[in-house]
């Protein structure tokens, strides 16, 4: 072989690593409905779940979304609906949310670490949400079934 067809063979090589996408094989990839909820804050742990709402987390290789909206509103007027996502990392058992987007904007460009657990069709997802300037600090604990296509 010459040194120009290795050169090219070296670039090409390089260049297929390079685009290289993240693996879609991690078990956190999917959509997932919220089935409950529950903050511990101040030594105090109650539900903040609400059945007249539905949420959802969309998680792909490199992104989450949540969406969250009543179900059914008494009046156009007062559709409540939330929705925020942003990029994430997974490393063993620590998910990092990384918020990038949310109807609240002093909840965005912060960091949220969670350890996940997913045993059968169910996500469970507990940490800790901090935000100074909010005054909140808390725990976390959610849990989702995945939905099936």
């Amino acid at each position: 072989m010459t040194t120009k067809t290795l050169l090219t063979l070296a670039a090409s090589t390089f260049t297929f690593w390079a685009c290289e996408t993240k693996k879609t094989d991690t078990p956190l990839v999917g959509t997932w409905e919220l089935v409950s909820a529950t903050t511990i804050e101040n030594d105090s742990s109650f539900s903040t779940f609400d059945p007249t709402h539905k949420m959802i987390k969309i998680i792909n290789p490199t992104h989450f979304a949540f969406l969250n909206h009543a179900i059914s509103p008494k009046d156009s007027a007062s559709n409540e609906f939330s929705g925020g996502g942003g990029n994430y990392t997974l490393v063993d058992s620590t998910y990092t949310e990384h918020l990038d987007y949310y109807i609240d904007k002093a909840w965005e460009n912060h960091t949220f670490d969670f350890v996940v657990n997913i045993k059968g069709d169910t996500l469970t997802q507990k940490g800790v949400e901090k935000l100074e300037k909010l005054g909140i600090d808390r725990i976390i604990i959610e849990k989702y079934k995945r939905i099936k296509n």
